[in-house]
């Protein structure tokens, strides 16, 4: 398996996660970054003025998180540059996470997502003459390990134990 289809099949995996993390993303860019930038810049202001800077940062973050479409206007009015660069680097740390999800998503091996059981390794019905196909003990889709059948009926499952 390749990286191009390792990457297709990770995107496939976490489509609709992706979908949902991009609309919160842009959700917070909207009502969190105007705000906090907004804020920033009227903190620096007082702290140029003497006034202590974290203090004002808090208090007209509280006040300006009610009123984001305000901020908004605010921003593309009189902070622009600074706004720029706010949502910047809240592209950058939002892109990091999400390529981290992605390369979580990776297959880890190239059996992953396919059928534990299934009866690829025999071809042409050959597994028929140890196995039924109507009844017994499953064993995978369409073959039965009988139970009416002379001699060793014993099954050994061979599969990997996941233990976190």
């Amino acid at each position: 398996m390749g990286f191009r289809e390792k990457l297709r099949a990770a995107f496939q995996k976490i489509k609709t996660k992706l979908l949902v993390y991009l609309f919160i993303v842009i959700i917070v860019a909207i009502m969190g970054v105007a705000p906090f930038n907004v804020s920033f810049q009227e903190a620096e202001m007082a702290a140029e003025a003497g006034d202590d800077f974290w203090a004002v940062l808090f208090t007209q973050l509280f006040i300006n998180i009610q009123k984001p479409f305000y901020c908004q206007g605010q921003c593309f009015r009189t902070y622009f540059s600074a706004y720029l660069d706010t949502l910047k680097w809240y592209g950058l740390i939002c892109g990091f996470f999400a390529i981290v999800g992605l390369s979580k998503a990776f297959p880890k091996h190239g059996y992953e997502d396919i059928e534990n059981g299934s009866s690829d390794w025999s071809e042409n019905g050959e597994q028929y003459a140890i196995l039924s196909r109507k009844k017994g003990i499953i064993l995978a889709e369409k073959n039965y390990l009988p139970v009416d059948k002379r001699g060793n009926v014993n099954v050994l499952v061979v599969r990997r134990f996941w233990c976190w």
